[in-house]
């Protein structure tokens, strides 16, 4: 366990990614297979779910530190972050024995579960009294169900490929779907001879890279080497249909068990050995689109009825095929999968089972006014694909381009703000913004990114010093601060005092150029609305 602290705050410690693959392989190198599968399940952005309750670990920590309670939440509001106020403000232990990350994780975290309110109390006492801060710190992240450290899947793959000599792809493929930490599994993560057939397991994905609105497209080369077609507003995820079994998977490695039953279904008509990579869309019969707000009303929804299927039928665009004929095609250069692809479905011939359009252009200027159209299309704009471009793993610069169309703007006064997480929890940086509605301010969106750290202080600074009311961690500040927010889309909501829920709100800039008064209305945004519906 102490090697698993060391590693987290070696990772936690440096933004350099060769530093953090050489630290996690040298982890692996001479961890059991036990203590690996945890560390990797952890490292993956895994957690275990939350163990005890944060209420009563204050309390406790309260009592062992011989403070009143405000003062440790006070500790706790400062800090920001629970598991580092626990292993700064309780007086640290000494650790007796060196037990394994797996030995803790089953042996002394998970039975806490099952344990009575005393007996926690006593376990978690014994667990304070014998880790140093460091230790503890680490341990506590793992109890409150917090545990993330700045390393992404692909770096943790990276590692664990350097370290075993398995190929990277190989590993990342190996981490998709369903898993369990145990050590049979993290032996068959790194065993070279290992068949990887089971059923079920999706590829990893193949992501696109952002066009740079300043260079446009002409920067990634020649138009005549690249196929378009629309950037979809759906669900992105694969199709897989093996053994007389379908699987459908999100992009973020959730398995969509009977959520999409028109599409399991269609998926009957592929032959065994097929896996589509595509966009889950709300679609009408005729073809046509419909917006992401109609395809909200399934998501999260474990079983459909009747009424829904009707009004809100699915349709799968497959725009890749990732195995064909139980062959993995990914290594063919794009063109001919897409061949493989536009074959495959005009056998199957399924209204819930489509190919995606491509779009022809002869200039990127003609392209440039097809994209034009996207938001009709309820589109998010275009996708270029390399036609010489395999399929690779995560976002590689080449592949495929994503040229969205320019966001929704509106001028907004900054009403609330609350502290954030990780390095900035001392920093008030989760921002609420309204629109004038009449002579009133109404609340329309959130916002946590878009500022520099440099602009972040003087938010922060100005939130302190023009407080006028709190509502717990939210203050409410007076409306002097408009800033400039944009967003993909919007959709009706009775959950919102606005009546408007916006998508993937962010900050575009500071605007010191303008006064409250001169910030938008309720009305405009309502506008925008009607036209996007």
């Amino acid at each position: 366990m102490i090697r698993f602290a060391d590693l987290y705050h070696a990772l936690d410690s440096t933004t350099k990614t060769n530093v953090k693959i050489a630290a996690m392989a040298k982890y692996f190198e001479s961890a059991s297979s036990s203590d690996a599968a945890w560390a990797t399940y952890f490292l993956c952005g895994n957690k275990l779910r939350r163990i005890v309750p944060t209420k009563l670990l204050r309390i406790w920590a309260a009592e062992e530190a011989g403070i009143p309670s405000w003062l440790f939440d006070e500790s706790y509001h400062a800090v920001g972050d629970l598991a580092e106020t626990l292993s700064l403000v309780v007086p640290p232990g000494d650790i007796k024995d060196d037990d394994s990350l797996a030995f803790w994780v089953n042996e002394r975290l998970e039975p806490l579960r099952k344990m009575d309110e005393e007996a926690q109390r006593q376990h978690v006492v014994e667990i304070w009294n014998q880790t140093p801060a460091q230790l503890r710190f680490v341990v506590m992240k793992l109890i409150t169900g917090a545990f993330r450290v700045g390393v992404s899947k692909r770096l943790v793959t990276r590692a664990i490929a350097q370290q075993s000599g398995v190929s990277a792809d190989v590993v990342s493929h190996r981490l998709m779907g369903n898993w369990k930490p145990t050590p049979s599994f993290f032996e068959s993560l790194v065993d070279p001879n290992v068949q990887d057939t089971l059923a079920s397991q999706p590829y990893p994905f193949c992501l696109a890279h952002p066009i740079n609105v300043e260079d446009g497209p002409q920067a990634i080369g020649d138009v005549c080497n690249y196929e378009a077609e629309w950037k979809w507003d759906g669900i992105r995820g694969q199709v897989i249909r093996r053994s007389g079994q379908t699987f459908i998977w999100s992009r973020g490695e959730e398995l969509m068990e009977n959520r999409w039953p028109e599409i399991e279904s269609a998926a009957e008509s592929l032959p065994d050995g097929t896996v589509l990579d595509g966009e889950i869309l709300a679609s009408q019969s005729d073809g046509t689109v419909l917006p992401f707000a109609q395809l909200q009303r399934r998501i999260g929804r474990k079983t459909v009825g009747k009424k829904l299927l009707t009004e809100v039928p699915v349709v799968f665009h497959a725009f890749d095929i990732l195995e064909c004929a139980a062959e993995d095609v990914r290594e063919e250069p794009f063109a001919e999968r897409r061949g493989r692809l536009e074959k495959l479905l005009s056998d199957c011939d399924h209204p819930h089972l489509r190919v995606t359009e491509l779009i022809s252009g002869m200039s990127w200027d003609e392209l440039a006014k097809v994209r034009e159209k996207s938001r009709e299309m309820n589109a998010e704009g275009l996708m270029l694909k390399h036609k010489d471009a395999t399929y690779d793993v995560g976002r590689v610069r080449g592949t495929w381009w994503k040229w969205k169309v320019k966001p929704f703007t509106i001028d907004a006064v900054l009403i609330y703000a609350q502290k954030g997480h990780g390095r900035r929890a001392s920093l008030f940086t989760d921002y609420t913004f309204a629109l004038w509605d009449g002579d009133q301010l109404v609340p329309f969106a959130k916002a946590y990114s878009g500022l520099d750290d440099q602009e972040i202080r003087k938010v922060d600074r100005f939130v302190r010093q023009n407080t006028h009311d709190t509502f717990g961690p939210v203050r409410s500040v007076t409306p002097k601060l408009v800033m400039e927010l944009a967003f993909e889309g919007l959709q009706r909501s009775k959950r919102h005092k606005s009546g408007v829920a916006t998508r993937f709100p962010r900050i575009l800039r500071w605007r010191h150029d303008k006064q409250p008064e001169d910030a938008n209305r309720l009305s405009e945004l309502l506008e925008m609305l009607g036209d996007q519906e």
